[in-house]
């Protein structure tokens, strides 16, 4: 019997090249990705890092430096799955390039900004570039890997929820010597460069380069390669972006007020043992939430690679509740807190490979990356309503009205580039897609303006919302999860079964590595 090499399998007479599936190039291209992502992390969990020294330089509120953030955060997933559809077509290279010029950009304005509006303008062009090396490496992570996706999805996810565990240190001591200033204008030309070398480097597989789905696995997969007109037509689609949209919110929910909790409950500067170190419970609880952040992504990947992508939901979604519960019942206790918000970060992290990995399940490899770049917008939906659990906390009234734009904006855009030209055949009027087109940019344009300042409208939509305390809070966080997990398991799962039951003979379900490994 001639030998056979382990790392490389030769790609079945059918295929329609003779390219041979290398798993050191699979694991390369990978490791580009996921460096990319360690490039980007800083933008968004650094950032904290720059806030006060920012609010004191230019004599504002820190509400009104976090604009800045909430800008990079729409601008990273709204336009995503425009950047991605450019990446599906014209490869990854060129504009992970531009994405890894504008990351540089956004910092160095952010280094000679003198006014809110530059620093806006910063976090916008740093939305967009995070937003195009992120939905690029998790589409690469799909495309080379359709045997192993949650894992790779899950390690890509990684790089960007723990890559900056790296350089809070080094870039704490440089704020602290040099400035803000320095720190900005040095990593973001360091960010800059990491990222433009990944995208010389980064490529899409050839015919043959990747494994053709095995028999005899828990994740089944379609056969079809989607188009992303045809995912948005589908109720699979919807149903996981509503899932998305919930899991994130009751994350971020509960997440974004650990540090004002913890000066409610009065732990936050309380010592606390663990693991040899002693540290005030809220640094140690920001330090082991973003080691347990990053870690949740290839495990619970993994896991979904072996026990089916529902079944993890379910089990991901239900700890998550559980934990968000516990957090809020034992805040007051300072070593639980730690605990408890680690364990919190651990149910919640795995979202950004759960869902890229059954996206690529259902709508195929070829356009993974705007299919999930579709899906990503999820997460700046979620965004939109998280500011509400601040409301909610201390009874405040919150203006809907950015809100209520951005979501009309958004939901037009969606309609007129994809259910338009099926439903109403739209697509036979040009003039009429377009007319669209600018008013769901004028709408949207209407609500970013409105996140920065009190412009008119011709509603108004402040109410002022019921003091529903921190257990009110995360009591919705909860539902939220829990709210997923049961879809998952009783509408997703079923839903799945039916879908690919109507693909080709072709779509079958794909080995766990131990079993394509025999």
């Amino acid at each position: 019997m001639p030998s056979t090499n382990p790392s490389t399998t030769q790609v079945s007479s059918t295929s329609p090249s003779t390219t041979q599936v290398n798993d050191a190039t699979r694991w390369f291209m990978l490791c580009i990705g996921i460096l990319g992502m360690i490039a980007i992390a800083n933008l968004q969990y650094g950032w904290t890092l720059f806030v006060s020294p920012l609010a004191k330089q230019l004599h504002a509120e820190r509400t009104a430096i976090q604009i800045a953030f909430t800008l990079f955060v729409l601008f990273e997933t709204w336009p995503n799955f425009l950047e991605a559809y450019f990446v599906d077509r014209f490869g990854p290279k060129v504009v992970v390039i531009l994405g890894g010029i504008l990351v540089a950009i956004a910092w160095y304005l952010n280094s000679i900004a003198d006014s809110l509006p530059m620093l806006y303008i910063g976090g916008i062009i740093g939305g967009v570039g995070a937003g195009i090396v992120y939905g690029t490496a998790s589409g690469s992570a799909l495309k080379w890997f359709p045997d192993r996706r949650g894992l790779a999805a899950g390690l890509t996810a990684m790089g960007f929820g723990a890559g900056s565990a790296l350089t809070v240190i080094p870039i704490t001591n440089q704020i602290a010597k040099s400035g803000y200033q320095s720190a900005f204008l040095t990593w973001g030309l360091i960010q800059g460069v990491v990222v433009v070398i990944c995208g010389i480097l980064l490529r899409a597989p050839k015919p043959g380069e990747t494994p053709a789905a095995a028999p005899a696995a828990r994740v089944q997969q379609a056969a079809k390669d989607s188009l992303p007109r045809e995912m948005v037509s589908t109720p699979a689609f919807w149903l996981l972006y509503l899932m998305f949209t919930m899991a994130v919110t009751g994350g971020l929910m509960a997440v974004a007020q650990l540090a004002p909790m913890a000066m409610d409950f009065k732990v936050a500067d309380v010592p606390v043992s663990m693991f040899g170190l002693t540290l005030a419970a809220l640094p140690f609880a920001l330090s082991l939430d973003r080691i347990l952040n990053g870690i949740t992504r290839p495990f619970f990947g993994w896991v979904s690679d072996h026990i089916g992508r529902e079944n993890t939901m379910t089990l991901a979604f239900g700890l998550e509740g559980f934990a968000i519960l516990a957090l809020v019942t034992f805040a007051h206790n300072p070593f639980l807190f730690v605990v408890l918000s680690g364990l919190t970060f651990f149910g919640w992290g795995e979202v950004y490979s759960l869902f890229p990995a059954t996206c690529g399940d259902l709508f195929g490899k070829k356009f993974a990356t705007t299919n999930y770049g579709l899906l990503y917008t999820a997460k700046g939906t979620a965004s939109v309503f998280v500011p509400i659990g601040s409301a909610l906390a201390a009874g405040k009234a919150f203006d809907f009205r950015a809100d209520i734009m951005l979501l009309i904006g958004l939901l037009l855009l969606f309609f007129t580039t994809f259910l338009g030209p099926t439903v109403l055949g739209i697509a036979r009027s040009r003039n009429a897609r377009t007319v669209l087109f600018i008013v769901a940019a004028v709408f949207i344009v209407y609500g970013l303006v409105l996140t920065v300042t009190n412009v008119w409208t011709p509603f108004a939509a402040k109410f002022k919302l019921p003091n529903v305390g921190w257990f009110g809070v995360f009591a919705v966080a909860v539902v939220f999860d829990w709210a997923s997990a049961l879809l998952a398991q009783f509408v997703l799962k079923p839903l799945r079964a039916r879908y690919l039951a109507k693909q080709p003979a072709a779509a079958q379900a794909v080995a766990a590595p131990a079993a394509a490994a025999s």
